[in-house]
């Protein structure tokens, strides 16, 4: 079992952990990004709007499955740290259980909804057909999508971020060469894109169950560990579903402004879907903030030393700060380069650059507020991130995007700008929060 770095210093314990973790987030992410990618070099904007529509809808699960797996890391990262190794592997089993019922369940259900997901998204009349074949074969392949974040979850609950990144390296590279070659000489458009991505998932997936049957990892379960245990899988969902509801939510505030994007047309359904791309690749930086903090802030917790996970949110909030402000100067120049790198279309080129440089500003506050998600995720008050998430979402995003979008049909500036917002009254809120968690623990201290 990895050091559960309770000791030393705080910034080599941020480093450590969070670059295998961005590199693995990074290669993950590259899997839309590569069919994305592939597909304009080989098709026009219905067959991007489609990639584009269906890889969101796959983010958005993937992304839901991530926040409730949030539960089986903070839990084993606090028993770790705590000494128990038992408990761990009761966490570890019962998660096994909970999520290969669930994700079965999720990929028949969906596999009947295509239809209704499509209408609902307004995809253009000119892009359901590849939209539906993509999610058809995406949906099918949600049980390796959830193996895989599973498998990962444990992993970073043991503190250790570097084995996943293995895992998902080589799905990578095998989900490049297969898109390469079933949108290129096997002319399979959207539909080679899902396959692609679902056959190098469960590569993966074969591949890291070979190396856990091998390798333990100082965790052990046993056959009575996946037994369902009322007590464990409370434990488990209390910290997850959250999590899970809020970043659907978030997600879901997301498929809404593909929506807005997509009843303006074609054009800047393609320039919102690349962008949305682009900024995902970005956001790997906030996001691995707030698995860092949320993982090595649960093991101090766990051994009793809340101060010194305090001591990785303030860290993570400098770092935030510091990549947003970066990223936010550079898109300004280079904003319109990294949009054509995705198309040779010059309209979408036209439209997607400003949408960058407006939506880029999020980056910066979200990087805030996803370190103090990390936080109260690693204290086990992951209501609290769903509270700053919900009202920022309802109350600013949404209505403040649709507005921009009505008020200026001609260009995408405008709504991009308008995302960051909601992340500026999450900051706030997050804020008040905190504050009040800290007077919780230093009376309790004390």
């Amino acid at each position: 079992m990895d050091n559960s770095i309770t000791s030393g210093s705080v910034w080599k314990s941020i480093i450590t952990f969070s670059v295998p973790y961005l590199i693995s987030y990074f290669l993950q992410t590259l899997y839309g990004m590569a069919d994305l990618f592939i597909i304009g070099q080989f098709e026009g904007p219905a067959s991007i709007t489609a990639v584009a529509v269906g890889s969101q809808i796959m983010h958005m699960i993937t992304v839901m499955l991530v926040g409730l797996a949030m539960g089986t890391t903070v839990r084993i990262a606090q028993a770790v740290g705590a000494g128990d190794t038992r408990r761990a592997g009761r966490v570890a089993g019962n998660t096994a259980v909970l999520f290969l019922g669930l994700s079965v369940l999720l990929a028949c259900f969906l596999v009947f909804q295509i239809d209704r997901i499509v209408a609902v998204m307004e995809t253009p009349s000119e892009a359901a057909g590849g939209t539906a074949s993509y999610l058809f074969i995406c949906f099918l392949g949600i049980p390796f999508i959830t193996a895989y974040n599973l498998i990962s979850s444990i992993f970073r609950g043991l503190g250790n971020s570097r084995t996943p990144t293995y895992f998902i390296a080589v799905a990578c590279v095998l989900n490049i060469v297969l898109d390469l070659l079933f949108m290129g000489p096997c002319g399979m458009g959207p539909a080679g894109a899902a396959l692609g991505t679902t056959l190098a998932q469960a590569a993966s997936v074969a591949i890291s169950l070979f190396v856990m049957k091998t390798h333990r990892y100082g965790l052990s379960v046993t056959r009575a560990d996946l037994r369902p245990s009322g007590e464990v899988l409370r434990s488990i969902l209390g910290v997850g579903v959250p999590i899970a509801v809020q970043d659907g939510l978030i997600q879901i505030s997301f498929l809404i402004i593909t929506m807005i994007a997509n009843l303006r047309g074609v054009t800047d359904a393609a320039a919102v879907g690349i962008v949305e791309k682009i900024i995902s690749f970005i956001f790997l930086v906030p996001s691995s903030l707030l698995s860092t903090v949320s993982s090595l802030g649960a093991q101090n917790i766990g051994a009793g030393k809340p101060e010194r996970a305090r001591e990785f949110l303030y860290d993570a909030i400098r770092i935030a700060v510091f990549f947003g402000g970066v990223m936010i100067i550079l898109m300004q120049a280079a904003a319109y380069g990294f949009v054509g790198l995705f198309t040779g279309d010059q309209a979408v080129v036209a439209a997607g650059g400003p949408y960058l440089k407006g939506y880029i500003v999020d980056c910066l506050f979200a990087g805030i507020h996803f370190s103090f998600s990390g936080y109260f995720c690693a204290c086990g008050r992951s209501i609290y991130s769903f509270i700053h998430n919900i009202v920022s979402i309802s109350l600013v995003r949404i209505p403040v995007v649709y507005l921009a979008s009505v008020s200026f049909p001609g260009t995408l500036l405008p709504m991009g700008l308008a995302t960051s917002l909601g992340s500026v009254v999450s900051v706030i809120i997050c804020l008040f929060l905190f504050r009040h968690l800290k007077q919780k623990e230093e009376a309790a201290e004390g």
